[in-house]
């Protein structure tokens, strides 16, 4: 009979964050069966956690550094590398530590970031560390011609002696980063790369001590293999996992706290593998050098608004009426992000009053748009503005009009001329036609989530695009429906549909009764309408075909009996979410989707 422990070590496989204390489940782990593993541990200086207390006695906190690490060296590869970030209270202690228990130090790393926080009684902290460790100092991985760099030679004199595939690390310190042209370059080991703050779009919202994604794409590239397993004992926001994944290794993590863990499988759900990573490779692109104020003050005045009044692109650029709007935001967001200030009507709402009582010109729209403009010129992030709260919409709240939500987009988008989304959702106008829209194509749900959905969309078809490039129909479980795949919607069982996920189609007959030719089962004359993939099938036609929201078709296609269905069953949506309907998009050429998703 199976054990317990026996029962758990099975529990525990890659591909996921599992939920629970790391020591007892790294004891439940095979020796030496992962290849890498990040640690970024509470560094005990009180920072308020989910479900730990961040206030451990020094020694009891070394105890407990001490029970984790012997744990990870157990699980480690002899090959592998263990790589630990800490701050300055124990970098010193758990160096000593980890040397104790086996480990042989690489390198010591310094991660110097912006947006620090600030301090009254020492200097603003600016840095992490990061200690690079292996188990046997004579075999161990390390790729260096994954995280190759060019040097100052080839970027700043392009000097034809530089060596072009790049070169390794330096030891430097430098105060400014963006102030020195020969200095800080990414070949160095104190790596400079933004902290995630507040405003960043790469933030996830629901944990505050979140690491850059090119910083753990350097550490996994140049420490692991493709389909090598890395492991993150203190998984957080999931940045190390979802990073994993989108590079091709295996992973796991583990995460004492329920919500984290959930939020963090969620994020990692999201991804796959080929998707680029968040922020620049090249991270002094990140921030201005400060000897360069006349170019960046230049620069502002050449920033495009499109649709802006002359006199609000003026007072944009003044700084006191900017600061007057970034104050109105600052007073209504409430926590939120620009995108949720202006797709929230509610939110919006108090943002133009608040705009109003500062007698701030321009239009709401114009106002809207500005906010993307000073977002867009770094005036958000050196306002420090609190925008950590996150909108609580996920795929599975959304996915049953989602194909509204494409509908309406498109129908908006050709009416004002290729609108763009930010356009629609700025002008309360355009937005409210789009609300009406989505409505009528899907009627139950409120405004923000029409437009909220949309703003998911979107980001998710810009991944989606990437992924179709690089996979096929057979990766994806899709193939072109046969003659035999067709079903007339007014002859369909709802309660025998499927409840789980499908590609499907839907298209119109102009004679019902006509049969396809077994070679072409488009050959009768019909139009296809509507492509699209639904975690639920069952759910989403009920909706997308009840008799209240086809009274939005046009009057020619409503007939039941002129519709018919075809759909393919598939595993999950997950990682490759849209990209079966692109690729559905790519062979019907459904004249409802928005085409503009397709890749160009």
């Amino acid at each position: 009979m199976e054990t317990a422990a026996e029962n758990r070590a099975r529990e525990i496989g890659p591909g996921r964050i599992h939920q629970g204390d790391c020591i007892d489940a790294m004891r439940s782990m095979d020796a030496s069966s992962v290849q890498l593993v990040f640690a970024d541990p509470p560094f005990n200086i009180g920072y308020e956690y989910d479900q730990y207390d961040d206030r451990l006695e020094s020694d009891q906190y070394l105890e407990w550094s001490g029970q984790w690490m012997r744990e990870v060296h157990r699980v480690l590869d002899d090959r592998g590398a263990f790589w630990l970030a800490i701050g300055d209270e124990y970098a010193a202690e758990l160096k000593v530590e980890a040397q104790r228990i086996g480990f042989h130090p690489r390198s010591w790393v310094v991660w110097y970031y912006t947006f620090g926080v600030h301090c009254r009684t020492k200097f603003t902290r600016s840095h992490a560390h990061l200690f690079h460790f292996v188990k046997d100092p004579s075999r161990f991985t390390f790729n260096a011609s994954e995280i190759a760099v060019p040097s100052a030679r080839q970027l700043v004199y392009a000097d034809k002696r530089a060596n072009p595939k790049g070169r390794m690390p330096d030891d430097t310190w430098i105060l400014r980063p963006q102030d020195c042209v020969d200095a800080f370059t990414p070949d160095e080991d104190c790596w400079y790369f933004p902290r995630v703050a507040g405003t960043f779009k790469e933030r996830a919202g629901f944990h505050g001590c979140q690491m850059p994604e090119q910083l753990l794409g350097r550490i996994i590239r140049s420490c692991s293999n493709p389909d090598d397993v890395v492991l993150d004992p203190f998984s957080g926001s999931g940045t190390t996992l979802a990073v994993a994944k989108k590079l091709g290794r295996q992973f796991l993590g583990f995460e004492m706290s329920t919500e984290y863990a959930r939020l963090g499988q969620r994020r990692i759900e999201a991804v796959a593998v080929g998707d680029s990573l968040e922020g620049s490779p090249e991270p002094k692109a990140s921030a201005p050098a400060t000897h360069s104020a006349k170019a960046r003050r230049a620069a502002a005045t050449t920033l495009e608004l499109p649709g802006f009044a002359e006199s609000v692109s003026d007072w944009v650029q003044d700084g006191r009426h900017a600061d007057q709007l970034v104050q109105a935001f600052c007073e209504s967001n409430r926590g939120y992000s620009v995108d949720r200030v202006v797709a929230d009507p509610l939110l919006n709402e108090d943002f133009q009053v608040r705009c109003d009582r500062a007698e701030l010109d321009g239009t709401p729209a114009e106002r809207n748009r500005a906010l993307f403009a000073l977002r867009k010129s770094g005036r958000m992030k050196q306002a420090d503005i609190t925008t950590s709260n996150r909108t609580a919409f996920d795929w599975e709240e959304l996915d049953p009009f989602l194909f509204a939500v494409e509908i309406a987009w498109r129908s908006v988008s050709e009416l004002y001329a290729d609108a763009g989304l930010d356009e629609i959702l700025c002008d309360p106008r355009l937005a409210e036609q789009f609300d009406a829209a989505a409505g009528g194509w899907a009627p139950g749900f409120t405004a923000l989530q029409y437009r909220w959905a949309a703003l998911k969309l979107r980001k998710a078809v810009s991944a989606a695009r990437r992924r179709l490039d690089a996979t096929n129909s057979r990766k994806l479980g899709l193939r072109k429906f046969k003659p035999e795949d067709w079903q007339g919607a007014a002859d369909l069982d709802w309660d025998e549909l499927p409840q789980g996920p499908a590609a499907y189609l839907i298209r119109h007959v102009d004679d019902p009764s006509a049969s396809p030719t077994p070679l072409n089962s488009n050959s009768l004359n019909a139009t296809s309408l509507y492509c699209g993939e639904t975690a639920n099938l069952q759910a989403r036609l009920r909706l997308q075909l009840s008799e209240a929201a086809r009274q939005t078709w046009p009057v020619d296609r409503r007939d039941l009996r002129c519709l018919q269905l075809a759909w393919l069953p598939v595993s999950t949506i997950g990682s490759d979410r849209l990209v079966r309907q692109l690729q559905l998009q790519k062979w019907y050429r459904p004249v409802w989707n928005f085409n503009k998703f397709l890749p160009v």
